[in-house]
Parts: C-alpha cells; structure tokens; sequence
C-alpha cells in the first residue's frame, strides 16, 4: 500500500503564526528584497559568460536583458556558444546548431554525437560527488572514482542481461545512490531510463511503465518516510507480472536485507539482487566504464505527466537536448559548479530528480534526501543544509509556505551562512513567503524561484544571480527560452496576464511521446491553440523589466463577468492569513447564472470564525478587486494535489460540476487521494451549490468535516 505523500513536503502544525499575518502590513508584490553584491556578480558564472561572449564571439551584450534578448533571437549562435563554453564531451559535427526550427519537429545539432553520462563524469577524485542521506540517518557518501567503478559495474551487468541501445531500463526507486548509478549506466550504453517513485501504487506504475516496455525493472522492497516503513514487494511484483518481456527484476533492499527471499515469495519472476548485477563474472576482471556515443536526438530518459486526467503521458526527452539545456541552468542560472553542494527535495518520480542529478553536469556534489521534508521536524531540510554545508538548498513553494506558516525561524536553528542559493517550485511562491525566506532563512542568499516543468524538464522561467529579487517575481525568462504571453489571439501581452507560451524551440522539449508515432497526440497537447507555438498551460504576466510572475494553471482559471482572474493572486493573500494552511478556489458559475465562486481553506485550527471570514473577504477586495470575493468559504481538511504538489483545480471543478469521480482523475496519480474523495462527498450532499454574483453576494461559510 502506497502512502500518502508529495514532493511539496508536510502540512504545517497547528497553531502556526505567519509573520505577514493580522498586526503587520502585507508585502506589496514587487518589493525589493534582495541585490547582489559587486563581487557576487563579477564571480557569477553568467557574467563570466558575457565576458567570454564579447572576447570570443564578437557578442558585445550590455546587461542581462540584451543577453536573454540576443540568446532567444539567434539560437543557433546561443546553443553553439552553451556547447562551447560548458565544453561538452563528445563530438560536435558539421554543420549549423540549428537546421530546422519548425515546432514541433525542430533539429538540433545533426552532426554530432555525445553520452549524457560521459559528461556527468568527467571529474574524477576522492572528492563527493554525491552524498545520499535517508530520514532516519543514514547515509552514503561516494566519490567521484567510486562512482565511476559503480557505474562501470551497473552498465557490465545490465549489458549481460542482453539491454543494448535504445532498450528501456525502469526503476521504482527511491532518492538513493542506486538511481543515480543505475541511471548513469543506462545512459552510457545508450539506453532510454525511466523512474517511478516507489510510493506510487500498482495501478499508476502500470499505467506508466507498461507503456515504455522495459527490458529490466529494477524496483525496491519497500520505503520511509515520515518515521513509517511502507512494504513495495506485492506492488513490485504485480508491476512486473504485466511485462511479460522482461529480461529480469532487480530488487534493491532497502528496508530489509530479505528482500530477495520476499521477492521471489512474492512470485517476480527472472529476479536477481543488485549485488548480482553489480558483481562481475568469476574470474573477471572489474569491467572498465565505456560510453556509447549517441546521436543528438537519441533518447535518454522518458518522464511522465501527472496522468491526473488521463493516461500519463510518456516524454522523451534526448541526450543533447537535456545537456545543453540542464548544463545552461544549472551554470548560468543557478551558478553552480564544482565548489558547490546542491540538494533538491524531490522524489524519482518527479522531473527535479533529473534537473538534480545534472549536478554533476557541472561538477557539483548532489546531496541525494529521502524521506519526509518535515520529519522528525519540520525544519530537517534546513538542519540538512547545515550539516552538510549546502551551498544550493532547493524545495517547493508548499514547504516554504508550511514553514511560514509555522512561524519558523531557520536562521535561529542552523547556521545557513553556506547557503548561496535558495530554490523553489512545484507552484507559485506568494509575495509574502519570498519576505520570510529573507526574514527567517537566508538575507544573503538568491532566492531563485523558477517555473518549468515535465514537458521541458527545465524552467522556463528562473532566477538569475546577477539580477535583483522581488517579491512575488521571478527575475528572469530562461536563456534560449522565448517566453512570452498572449492573449487568445495570439497577441503579445506586456504587464498584462496571459498565456505563457514559447515561440521558438529549446533543445530540451520533447523528442516525441513514446507511443505516438504519428506526432498527434504531442501537437494536441502543446500547438493545437496557437499552431507553431508551444502552449505551456500557465497564466502568467511579464513585467516591463522582463520577469515573469505565474499567476497560475490557465486551464483553472476563473472567469468572474468575462473577466479572468489567476488564482495565484488569490492564495497569495488569503494565505497571508495566520489562521490558513492551505486553500483552493474553483469557480462553478454556468450559463444560467447557477454555481459561484467556490474557497476551500484548511485551518491550523478548526473552524472558521465570522472575524477570519470577514478578514478574508476585506482582503480579497482591497488588496484584488471585489470580483475576487468568494460566494462561499468552505473548510476542509486537505487539498487535493498531484505528487509533485500542484493542487488539483480542474479535477475539483469537474467533481463539482457533477462528473464522476472515476472520469474526474486517477486516484493513484493524486498524492493524497483521501482528499479528492472529501470533495466528490461533497459534491454528492450538493454542499457547494449557492447562487451569488461577483463579489460575494449571498456569501456563505461552512464546514465539511
């Protein structure tokens, strides 16, 4: 039995003060927090990047704004400079970066030939290269050389199990040393990795894995997490039971050394410990580490979409497309490189396990955690970057707003003075949690927010180390990412909100859906609404001076008299309210004038007072507009997310709507599915179902216990 759990982190406690709570001033979006210093940008990697840009090229740029112009405008010159500059392994070919730049169908570098692992270890040394570290304790340190053998060791093996290029190797792995060499040996035989974190349930797993028919599966006996151990075997074994090609299943212990003896209990057929696919044949010498050259486009690991909705789509993402891409923001934007320790709270299941592992892209120690952000204490992340001396300490935006909520001092509790850079994803972060990570966390840190996703396996919006931060605001567009938003016609917007869409190729969007020979499911997906542009499914604005602020999914969006309103905006202040947890809005207005504006709010403590409803209202309509004002505040105890921590608006909307809740999502892609199921139990008591005009007429409060 899978737990319920996400890649965001715990709800907080009970009885949590937010410091931008009643008595102090909200933070007005766009409030200066943060410059960086004259020396952190004359050491910054990306001012060292113009500098070389200007000496080698001839590409004289005066600020960060003309260099996000100039690498959007000629990609072929940018992509062939990131090649360069980031001195990639392997071999580049003739011809131009960019021969095609049609989208979907764009071609990149079609002359050259690289290995994804061949560049992620090139350092070699005594040194960490990455450092593993479970909730309980334990934990694993492997250097660059022993990472090397390991890696050596891991490719002999599967390659004895007859898995060759272009062959699928899966996983059902937690964060762990195994994942990483397990997926750095398929890459160097030039085969295609996929994971799945293990705390998804039999059904999702087959859903996802079925469809890439792998040759090996390697999967684990069970994972922890927050102090409870949760047994896989039963799953593992009906997973691999429905792929009858299999080669073999690989079983990693992890919560006990018997996990063979349960295993082949369990019935998994062709089954062998990973001692055995690391253990070279009697009489053999340790196998050296070979790489296999693959064309730019080949492919390097497939990754799935939430499948909240439907069938998860399976991505395929390439070798030259995801090197080019994760070595320009890992560099450039994140600034990292071998002086640094990066850690990204993630699972294997989600894309930031492999924006994580390209660390080593850059020759930076990858500190591995698994387990609960919030266990045995809420502020563990924080008392793993003073422990381990992180330099670049990455969550989501619901830790950050968990951590807020419970009046959390960090800063108080650990010595973060190591901290240079401080991440966020997963969904917006508020204005008033970007002041307490400079309060309660870090004043001289970057905080970088950044919004990307799956189908790019990058951001494409991110911070920059050179530039400013303001609450609320990302500064910056990724380089080579032409972001833009417009409006349904396809017109540019500037300060105004819109579709977020990329009007020219990136190197790291998908190669194809596996499974869609054709290309229509992907053209469906990503250019049916603005043909040749890719359509990411964010609403988003684009400040004057160029950042970007993710007003949230458009396809949640609410539209109160035609007009649209993100629901970024509105969480951001009505979580400012000490009392709130979480919260979610759904509008359920229809033609006839039925339905409202619907506000699901979670409580540190239970039950909605009239003071606390009449706070929120006042705060909506002064701070928004009274179009913001909802019919009804309802409380709840959870909001339904998927397990990379978005919350589900669309499904509750459909539920609501009278959709069954089979039709609404696959309770198996969702973190907490108790949670979707409170609201088709409300949906069936017709809870939800007041009539009200903008701005709140005939409001209502209640309770759904």
């Amino acid at each position: 039995m899978a737990a319920d759990r996400t890649a965001s982190g715990d709800p907080a406690p009970a009885g949590a003060d937010d410091p931008a709570g009643p008595g102090r001033a909200p933070v007005v979006p766009g409030t200066l927090l943060w410059e960086p210093s004259a020396q952190r940008v004359a050491q910054a990697a990306v001012t060292n990047y113009r500098e070389w840009l200007a000496a080698e090229r001839g590409v004289d740029l005066a600020d960060d704004g003309a260099l996000w112009r100039w690498s959007v405008t000629d990609l072929g010159a940018f992509w062939e400079s990131i090649w360069d500059f980031c001195a990639i392994e392997g071999d580049r070919g003739p011809g131009p970066a960019l021969t095609d730049a049609s989208m979907p169908g764009a071609v990149w570098f079609p002359g050259a030939r690289v290995n994804y692992a061949e560049n992620a270890l090139t350092r070699r040394g005594p040194a960490a290269a990455a450092i593993a570290v479970r909730e309980d304790g334990a934990t694993a340190v492997v250097s660059w050389d022993e990472l090397r053998r390991q890696v050596a060791l891991a490719a002999a093996g599967l390659r004895a199990l007859g898995v060759t290029g272009g062959d699928r190797v899966c996983a059902v792995l937690p964060n762990t040393i195994h994942a990483l060499v397990a997926m750095l040996a398929t890459a160097s035989i030039g085969a295609v990795w996929s994971s799945c974190s293990p705390d998804l349930g039999a059904a999702a797993l087959t859903a996802r894995i079925t469809q890439v028919a792998p040759t090996v599966l390697l999967g684990v006996d069970g994972y922890s997490y927050g102090g409870r151990d949760f047994d896989t075997v039963d799953t593992l074994s009906e997973l691999a039971a429905g792929l009858p090609e299999l080669a073999a299943t690989v079983i990693v212990p992890y919560l006990s050394v018997n996990a063979f003896a349960r295993a082949r209990q369990a019935g998994v057929a062709n089954l062998l410990t990973w001692d055995e696919l690391m253990t070279p044949p009697p009489g053999a010498a340790e196998p050296e580490l070979e790489f296999t050259r693959v064309p730019f486009d080949a492919p390097l690991w497939i990754l799935y979409s939430s499948g909240t909705t439907g069938p998860p789509k399976p991505i395929v993402h390439g070798h030259g497309g995801i090197l080019l891409e994760h070595l320009k923001a890992l560099a450039l934007h994140l600034d990292l490189g071998p002086d640094d320790r990066y850690c990204w709270f993630t699972t294997t299941g989600w894309m930031m396990w492999n924006f994580l592992v390209s660390g080593l892209l850059v020759g930076s120690t990858v500190v591995l955690y698994d387990g609960a952000p919030g266990y045995p204490t809420l502020g563990t992340l924080f008392g793993l970057s003073e422990a381990l001396e992180l330099t670049c300490l990455g969550t989501s935006a619901a830790y950050l707003h968990a951590c807020q909520a419970a009046g959390l001092v960090p800063r108080e509790h650990a010595d973060l003075s190591q901290l240079r850079t401080i991440g966020s994803t997963g969904s917006p972060l508020s204005a008033s949690a970007y002041a307490w990570v400079y309060e309660a966390v870090s004043p001289q840190a970057v905080l970088s927010s950044i919004s990307g996703g799956t189908e790019v396996c990058t951001a494409l919006a991110v911070g920059l180390p050179t530039l400013p931060v303001r609450a609320g605001e990302i500064s910056s567009r990724g380089l080579g990412a032409a972001v833009t938003a417009v409006d349904a016609d396809g017109k540019e917007l500037v300060d105004e909100v819109g579709e977020l869409v990329v009007t020219a190729p990136m190197p790291s969007m998908p190669l194809h859906l596996w499974g869609d020979p054709d290309g229509a499911r992907l053209r469906e997906s990503y250019f049916a609404t603005y043909p040749g542009t890719w359509r990411h499914g964010d609403w988003v604005r684009i400040t004057p001076a160029g950042a970007v602020v993710i007003e949230g999914r458009s396809d949640a969006t609410l539209n109160r008299s035609g007009v649209r309103i993100g629901t970024a905006e509105l969480y951001a202040v009505v979580e400012e309210q000490s009392e709130i947890v979480d919260s979610v809005a759904v509008d359920t207005s229809d033609s006839t004038g039925g339905g409202g504006l619907l506000l699901f709010v979670v409580l540190a403590r239970p039950g909605i007072t009239e003071e606390l409803d009449g706070r929120i209202r006042a705060a909506l309509r002064e701070r928004l507009s009274p179009r913001h004002v909802p019919d009804q505040i309802i409380e709840i105890t959870d909001v339904p997310r998927t397990h990379s921590g978005k919350k589900l608006e669309v499904p509750i909307k459909r539920l609501l709507g009278g959709a069954p809740l089979a039709d609404v999502a696959s309770l198996d892609a969702v973190a907490n599915p108790q949670a979707l199921r409170a609201f088709a139990a409300i949906a069936a008591r017709g809870h939800a179902n007041t009539t009200g005009g903008d701005g709140g007429a005939a409001p209502t409060t209640s309770h759904v216990p």
